[in-house]
């Protein structure tokens, strides 16, 4: 199978590229590198490798990118709240409209499997705070980024669920841990960095909940649904993750304190915030077999061995982070 990954040299992407060819696949990186390539500099002479840069907006480029293609696995966006809110325009034509101007042209090219990188935080903000959305509780997105994704979502699994493409879309945790392409500006890292170098952190509205998962685990969970069998995943949605793996802000800095010495914690009172879910995960499990390797203790096991080594000189440069 030859896989296509849009956003390749990305924080997700460029650990998905690697899994693949670890596992045989044949890959084609396809990236704008509005964050740079270094991510894929040592697979650039892999025999089973090949990058081409472009643009999901850009239709030819696109058309190129899918030839002798069989499978994608589509991450390129604009991401995060933040990023989309600023770059708004560019994320409704980035996020939407290339993501369709994609699927068009991949269902054009005959590609058989379309694997889509989506959110948990679709969710938004729980109604019951007691309780655990599902992949069939209510989508409740309350920013720019969560709405494109639910958009997204519903035209693959809904308008275009007679596709001859079989299409997944996997709402993915709150990611963190060490990729080839490090961010700062992830939760789990960013505490991680801030309580090393900084030796402390504030924390606004510690009660909050994300789930939270390991980018290599989220990675994992992309090959797991082109492997398995296309009447498991054809227009299906799986939260990916593990239900252990919820956390409020406050016990996400409590792990840290446990691997970083002599932390000051600052906690910043704030009863409103309007992202707030914990989420299950028992359906991937139960129906694909999917379990986690690393959890949130190992991810900053990793930022804080990775930050005292002195390798990164400055962990608050803007190429780590994506605005």
């Amino acid at each position: 199978m030859k896989v296509l990954v849009t956003g390749g040299a990305g924080y997700i992407g460029s650990v998905l590229v690697r899994q693949l060819l670890q596992k045989g696949y044949q890959v084609r990186a396809f990236d704008s590198l509005k964050f740079g390539g270094e991510a894929l500099y040592d697979v650039m002479l892999h025999p089973g490798f090949e990058f081409m840069q472009g643009d999901v907006r850009d239709e030819a480029a696109v058309e190129k990118a899918l030839e002798g293609i069989d499978a994608i696995a589509h991450l390129a966006a604009i991401v995060g709240d933040p990023a989309c809110k600023k770059y708004s325009d560019e994320a409704r034509e980035t996020n939407w409209t290339g993501s369709v101007n994609l699927f068009e042209a991949a269902e054009r090219a005959g590609v058989k499997r379309f694997v889509f990188a989506s959110t948990c935080s679709n969710y938004g903000k729980m109604p019951d705070p007691d309780s655990f959305v599902t992949e069939t509780s209510e989508l409740r997105p309350v920013s720019l980024y969560a709405e494109l994704k639910v958009q997204f979502e519903k035209y693959l699994l809904e308008e275009r669920k007679d596709s001859k493409i079989c299409s997944t879309a996997l709402r993915f945790s709150t990611v963190y841990g060490f990729s080839p392409r490090i961010r700062f500006d992830l939760t789990v890292n960013e505490f991680t960095r801030n309580a090393t170098i900084n030796g402390e952190q504030e924390i606004w509205g510690a009660q909050f909940w994300r789930p939270y998962c390991h980018v290599d685990d989220l990675a994992r969970a992309v090959v797991l649904v082109l492997e398995s069998a296309d009447e498991k995943v054809r227009a299906n949605v799986f939260n990916v993750g593990t239900t252990e793996e919820n956390y409020s802000k406050g016990m996400i800095i409590e792990e840290v304190c446990k691997v970083v010495p002599d932390v000051k914690v600052h906690y910043v009172e704030m009863n409103e915030d309007p992202r707030d879910y914990r989420v299950n995960f028992d359906k991937i499990k139960n129906n694909l077999g999917y379990t986690i390797t690393k959890k949130v203790p190992d991810g900053v096991e990793e930022i804080y061995k990775l930050l005292k080594t002195g390798i990164v000189t400055d962990s608050f440069a803007q190429k780590f982070r994506n605005i």
